[in-house]
C-alpha cells in the first residue's frame, strides 16, 4: 500500500532540488504529517540501526562505518550529506525508500547531532551506538559539557545491542554501562589527542584511575604522501593500515569505526575490515583536497580546540601558505574564546586571516608570536589574494566559512 507521506515528501524534495539543491524541509513536513514513518522503516531492517555521535569526527567516521559494512556485502542506508537532525535523515530516506515504506537495506548507519539525539530516540529505536568525544563546541548552544555528556548518555542507554566508547575521553568513558566496549590509544599517542579536561587542566597533576581494556587500539600513526600510515592492535595482534585519509585524528576515528563494525559483524576478519577502511575518502569539507587550476587546496574544518590542535599537528607544520577563517554565526557558535586553548606556536607564519572575527584571530596569533601577512574580514577579497600564485595551500575554517569558501572555489572552476 502506498504511503501518502512518502509521495508528498518526494514531491517536495523534487521541488527543493529544482530550486537549487537538497533541503531538510521535505523531511520536516513528513516528520509532522507522519511521525511514525522513521520508526516503521528503520525497525524493519534486519540488522537495525547504528548511530555515530560526538563533537568531532562523526561525519567522516559515519562514512567509514558505512563503507566498511558495504564492502562486507551489506546494503547500507546512511545520511551521506551529514544532515543529522530527524528532518535531515527523513529527507535522505525519501530518496531511497519505496512508496510503500520499504527500504532495500540491511542496516542504517546514521550520524546524529549530539543535542538532537534525544529527539531521534523519540522517533526511532537504535541498536548500536559509537560515541567519539565531548569537546567545547558551540557552548552558546550546548551549554556545559556535562549537559552534552548527559544527552549522549541517554543515547548510550538506548542502544539495545552494543555501545562503543572512546576510553581516552573521560566524559565519554563515564558513560560506560553493561553493554559497553572501548577503543583507544597507545600511551605514546595520548598527548596528541587531549580531552577537553586535559586542555583546561594541563598544569595540574593527573588523577590515577583504572584504564579499561579496548577492543581496538591505535598504536602508531604517521602522515605520508600515500595517506596516514597506522598500526592497529585488534585483540592480541597488530595490523598495519595505510588510510587514504590524512591526519592522525582520522586514524583514531578509524579505530572507533573498526570497533563498531566488529560488533555489527563479529565474524568479519580484521584484515577485511582494514582493507575497507584504507579506501575511505574524505567527507565534504573534512580535510578534502580541492584543485583550482593548478593550485592544490586542503580545506580543514575547525570548530573547537581539539579539532584545531589535531589539524595543526597533521597539516600545519609544513611550508605551504596558510589561511585561517573564523566566523561567529549561529552555525559556528558565537563564543570563540576556545581559540585561546589552541597552541599555534608551531606555525611558521599565516598568509591570510579572514572571517567575521579576523581581528581576534590575528591577535591570538600575535600572542603565540606567529607572523600574519594579511588581515581582511572580506572573505571574497581575502580568498582571491590568498590564491594568487601557484603551489599547494592550507585553509583552516569554521563551518559557515568552509561553506562559503567552497562556493567561491566552485565559481573559480573547481576541478
Amino acid at each position: 500500500m502506498i504511503r501518502p507521506s512518502i509521495v508528498l515528501g518526494r514531491l517536495l524534495l523534487k521541488i527543493a532540488r529544482a530550486r537549487g539543491g537538497g533541503s531538510a524541509f521535505p523531511g520536516l513536513v513528513v516528520e509532522k504529517t507522519d511521525p511514525r514513518l522513521l520508526r516503521d522503516v528503520l525497525s524493519s531492517l534486519p540488522l537495525g540501526t547504528a548511530v555515530v555521535l560526538g563533537t568531532n569526527g562523526k561525519t567522516t567516521t559515519t562514512r567509514m562505518v558505512a563503507q566498511i559494512l558495504q564492502d562486507q556485502g551489506l546494503r547500507v542506508f546512511t545520511n551521506r550529506t551529514g544532515s543529522n537532525f530527524v528532518r535531515g535523515i527523513l529527507s535522505a530516506l525519501l530518496s531511497e525508500v519505496r512508496l510503500d515504506g520499504r527500504l532495500d537495506a540491511d542496516i542504517a548507519v546514521l550520524e546524529l547531532d549530539e543535542a538532537h539525539s534525544v529527539r531521534f530516540l523519540q522517533a526511532a529505536s537504535i541498536d548500536y551506538a559509537l560515541i567519539l568525544n565531548v569537546q567545547r563546541d558551540q557552548l552558546d548552544r550546548y551549554c556545559e559539557l556535562d549537559h552534552t555528556a548527559a544527552l549522549l548518555g541517554q543515547t548510550a542507554r538506548a542502544a539495545e545491542k552494543a555501545v562503543v566508547l572512546n576510553r581516552e575521553d573521560p566524559l565519554v568513558r563515564g558513560l560506560s554501562r553493561e553493554k559497553s566496549s572501548f577503543y583507544g590509544l597507545s600511551g605514546a599517542l595520548q598527548a596528541l589527542f587531549p580531552s577537553d579536561e586535559d586542555l583546561l587542566t594541563a598544569s595540574l597533576p593527573k588523577e590515577g584511575g583504572e584504564t579499561p581494556p579496548a577492543d581496538v587500539i591505535l598504536e602508531e600513526t604517521e602522515s605520508s604522501e600515500e595517506g596516514e600510515r597506522a598500526l592497529y592492535r585488534i585483540g592480541e595482534r597488530v595490523f598495519p593500515c595505510t588510510l587514504s585519509l590524512e591526519g592522525a585524528y582520522n586514524a583514531f576515528n578509524g579505530a572507533g569505526a573498526l570497533a563498531l563494525c566488529q560488533k555489527i559483524l563479529p565474524e568479519a576478519s580484521p584484515e577485511a575490515l582494514l582493507r575497507s577502511l584504507s579506501g575511505v575518502t574524505s567527507a565534504f569539507g573534512r580535510g578534502e583536497v580541492l584543485t583550482v587550476g593548478e593550485t592544490r587546496i586542503r580545506l580543514l574544518l575547525v570548530k573547537n580546540p581539539s579539532a584545531f590542535r589535531q589539524s595543526l599537528f597533521s597539516f600545519g607544520r609544513g611550508k605551504d601558505p596558510v589561511m585561517i577563517v573564523i566566523n561567529d554565526y549561529d552555525a559556528d557558535g558565537r563564543d570563540i574564546s576556545w581559540l585561546w586553548n589552541v597552541d599555534f606556536s608551531k606555525l611558521e607564519g599565516v598568509h591570510t586571516v579572514s572571517g567575521t572575527r579576523a581581528p581576534e584571530m590575528a591577535l591570538r596569533l600575535k600572542y603565540d608570536q606567529v607572523p600574519v601577512q594579511h588581515v581582511n574580514t572580506d572573505l571574497k577579497e581575502a580568498l582571491a589574494a590568498f590564491l594568487e600564485g601557484t603551489g599547494p595551500r592550507q585553509i583552516f575554517a569554521t563551518y559557515t566559512a568552509m561553506l562559503e569558501i567552497r562556493r567561491q572555489l566552485t565559481g573559480r572552476s573547481l576541478l
